[in-house]
């Protein structure tokens, strides 16, 4: 590990709105937080531009930005306490571990932003979108609550639809080209580190949102296995 990278795992430690793998916070948040607002996630992410950036955007509400990788969560801590933003925070864990720091119904909406899209066949269940990580967010989700996706990758964003095409989740919005439209809200200006890379070299951006109002049925897993294996490009 980088001398920079110890410098900034150590100084996490200090930082107050970084949780490292907290116990019992199921339902705490509003203690943490001092108030009652609802919680937004955003999930693996990295320096957390877009918990910040949400953060001074909505005081009203409370943002926590997810990811492992300490280093990368130090960029968003830091900032936040430089900028006296006391309605942010993180938490470093994995994202499969999430039902362990959330009850259930205790967060308004989670947003994706320009995650990993795990393009191998073999790694599809790593995606964010894949129902097994649904299953997840809906436990903690509260009725009616959204899930935001913003990706470069066009593979990733295609998959996200047929999952909710198989398993009948209904979209709020859908954006092939997110920045050819005329009208786009504030929250979907913010951009990330990760999207000025435009690493998937589309040079579009793609963006859904769409809710989880019942129970993602298992027996349509093996469809969604063979619906993968029909139109990957690679096995």
């Amino acid at each position: 590990m980088g001398h920079k990278k110890l410098i900034r795992f150590e100084a996490i430690k200090t930082f107050p709105n970084v949780l490292q793998y907290p116990q019992g916070m199921q339902g705490k948040w509003h203690v943490f937080f001092g108030n009652n607002n609802g919680i937004t996630l955003e999930l693996a992410c990295g320096k957390g531009e877009y918990t910040v950036a949400l953060a001074q955007k909505y005081p009203g509400k409370n943002l926590i930005g997810i990811d492992l990788k300490g280093n990368r969560i130090w960029a968003g801590a830091k900032r936040c306490l430089e900028g006296g933003i006391e309605n942010a925070a993180f938490l470093r864990t994995q994202i499969e571990k999430i039902t362990d720091y959330f009850a259930a119904g205790e967060v308004e909406e989670i947003w994706i932003t320009f995650p990993d899209p795990q393009l191998r066949l073999s790694r599809a269940k790593k995606r964010l979108t894949h129902p097994r990580f649904l299953r997840l967010y809906r436990q903690i989700l509260a009725p009616g609550g959204f899930i935001h996706l913003k990706t470069d990758s066009p593979s990733l964003y295609h998959f996200t639809k047929q999952v909710c095409t198989l398993y009948e989740l209904p979209l709020a919005a859908d954006e092939d080209d997110l920045y050819a439209g005329q009208h786009i809200s504030e929250e979907l200006k913010i951009k990330t580190y990760y999207e000025s890379l435009d690493i998937a070299g589309s040079n579009r951006i793609h963006y859904l949102k769409f809710s989880l109002p019942g129970a993602l049925p298992a027996d349509k897993d093996e469809q969604l296995k063979q619906v993968l294996h029909e139109t990957a490009p690679d096995k």
